[in-house]
């Protein structure tokens, strides 16, 4: 138990710093719109962590993943410095869906409630 307490720790660690990184620090033409940190992963020897980013207006989903994967090195030295860990993961960028999915789901919520009349 008291190691997937540290796992998770980790987990929100780099999950805040990697948010900082990528809105404040990173210059990057690539990489547009509004992007959040949804969740990271660290494997248990904490050689990789799973980023997973939600974007919000986004130019092009596929160029900004590419761009945050090829400033994934820039990404992690910077986490290097700002967390204390022997090792600093490689990051891995994955797309997450989840909030896109839940919009869509309120979307068709909405679409079928609208042609409901309220009960009286």
């Amino acid at each position: 138990m008291k190691e997937t307490n540290r796992m998770n720790r980790i987990n929100e660690e780099l999950k805040r710093e990697i948010s900082n990184i990528i809105n404040f620090e990173l210059n990057n033409s690539n990489v547009t719109g509004m992007i959040s940190v949804t969740k990271v992963k660290v494997t248990p020897d904490l050689r990789y962590a799973r980023v997973y980013v939600s974007m919000i207006n986004s130019k092009n989903k596929k160029n900004t993943l590419a761009g945050l994967k090829q400033a994934s090195g820039y990404i992690r030295s910077a986490l290097a410095k700002k967390v204390n860990l022997r090792n600093t993961p490689e990051l891995v960028f994955e797309f997450d869906e989840t909030i896109e999915y839940g919009a869509k789901i309120d979307s068709i919520i909405s679409e079928i409630t609208k042609d409901l009349k309220p009960l009286e």
